[in-house]
């Protein structure tokens, strides 16, 4: 009755009891887990999309130098050297010093391509004109296209002149285009060389191979230049008549350039002459008439005015104004051909010319060199277009001059030796009693857009 009371057989097994911080620490570990693992997925995830970041900016960077090592021209600025009269001639050395520029003109803000990247003309980024014009401060002049600026490229030294269109130019993007095509395939060592161009943020920039001496303009009226010498005069005229020459029979298809002018004549170290600036210049197998008179007051064709045709014997006309300019060192705007027709009045062939020689040569000239230029000269400038000479005919008549002077040096006398007077300065008032039996002065009139 009092014994103890066992286990109940069949009954359930005892329940054993389980702490609660031992079921936490459970739930935590496997937490910790899972969160190593999202971790670790994450990490490699990222590093795997910073290294792909990482490649493509590495591979953008070396695509970047890669075009900009291809668009460097090294040390060396290429130059047209084909052709029999080729310009092999890069640039002159100069002494003067850099001049400051005015303030620097706004460009158009479009960045409109107006050269091909056929066209073979090489292509300057603007950063690289800046550096070498010293940001635009190295000026050498200002003319009708804009500013011009020394450009000394490295790390060679090589110096060359940059042409920049200013905003209020007359010359617009089709001068500038069709001088970059025209020079891109004219190849003459009597015409400047075109070394390449840029047209950058909306800017419009020649660069051109750099003239030591300038323009035969400053040369002829700037006093501070000592006065050429006849020599110098007569090698001058046969450069730019070979140039023009080519022009008209050497280039394919002929080429009229419509702005032949003493400050389009520059002159390198030797004094040779090139002609320049082509941006007004036309092929002439355009028989069209064209839109409005262009040209420089005083050198334009009064045919061309009168029928808004300009022809090869146009050119021909300019040149022959061009020539007189030579031999009187007076401007064709300062009454130069009034002076011409005046002088001419007593004029037979070749003989007569001597009064108009610049009278600070003194005579020093070959009379018979003088008497052929000019008439060669007034020639050029007859009314009528179909008598003027072809431009062949006066280049062969200009390389005849000064050969005997060289053959015959000391039996040649000059003007001064001869003993035929030369005027110091000739009057219109003078033989105007002559006049009413000759024809008149042909005085240049009509619209001329002055460029």
């Amino acid at each position: 009755m009092g014994s103890d009371q066992g286990p109940v057989k069949g009954g359930p097994p005892p329940m054993t009891s389980q702490s609660p911080s031992t079921q936490v620490s459970g739930n935590s570990s496997s937490s910790v887990s899972v969160g190593l693992i999202v971790g670790i997925t994450a990490g490699v995830a990222v590093g795997i999309l910073l290294s792909l970041a990482l490649v493509i900016l590495l591979c953008c960077f070396f695509r970047i130098q890669s075009k900009k090592g291809g668009e460097q021209r090294g040390q060396v600025i290429p130059i047209r050297v084909n052709g029999v009269n080729s310009s092999s001639i890069m640039s002159d050395s100069i002494s003067s010093s850099h001049l400051s520029s005015p303030d620097k003109p706004h460009w158009w803000s479009h960045d409109r391509q107006l050269i091909p990247s056929s066209s073979g003309v090489t292509k300057f980024s603007y950063k690289e004109l800046q550096k070498a014009t010293h940001n635009f401060t190295a000026l050498l002049g200002q003319g009708s296209f804009g500013p011009v600026y020394k450009a000394t490229m490295k790390p060679l030294g090589t110096n060359l002149a940059v042409k920049v269109l200013a905003k209020h130019s007359k010359q617009g993007d089709a001068e500038f285009q069709t001088e970059v095509m025209l020079l891109g395939r004219l190849h003459h060592r009597n015409l400047v060389n075109l070394v390449g161009y840029c047209e950058e943020r909306g800017q419009r920039i020649l660069v051109y191979e750099f003239m030591t001496n300038g323009s035969l303009e400053q040369q002829l009226n700037d006093k501070e230049h000592k006065p050429l010498s006849w020599d110098q005069r007569v090698r001058i005229a046969q450069d730019i008549s070979r140039g023009i020459e080519y022009l008209h029979d050497g280039a394919v298809p002929p080429v009229i350039h419509r702005d032949i002018k003493s400050a389009n004549i520059l002159l390198d170290s030797t004094m040779a002459a090139r002609v320049a600036d082509f941006g007004l210049s036309k092929e002439a197998d355009m028989d069209v008439p064209l839109s409005g008179v262009k040209g420089t007051f005083g050198y334009v064709d009064p045919d061309y005015i009168a029928t808004n045709r300009f022809t090869e014997k146009s050119d021909v006309y300019s040149f022959g104004v061009l020539l007189f300019e030579l031999i009187t060192a007076r401007h064709p705007q300062q009454g130069l051909m009034e002076y011409v027709h005046l002088a001419a009045l007593g004029v037979e062939g070749k003989e007569g010319w001597a009064e108009l020689l610049d009278s600070r040569l003194d005579g020093n000239c070959d009379p018979e060199d003088l008497g052929a230029m000019a008439a060669i000269a007034y020639q050029c400038v007859n009314d009528q277009p179909r008598k003027r000479p072809k431009m062949s005919l006066v280049a062969q008549t200009l390389l005849t001059l000064g050969r005997r002077q060289y053959s015959h040096l000391s039996t040649m006398p000059s003007i001064a030796e001869s003993g035929i007077s030369v005027r110091k300065e000739f009057h219109l008032g003078e033989r105007s009693k002559k006049q009413s039996s000759t024809r008149g002065i042909g005085n240049i009139n009509g619209s001329v857009e002055m460029v």
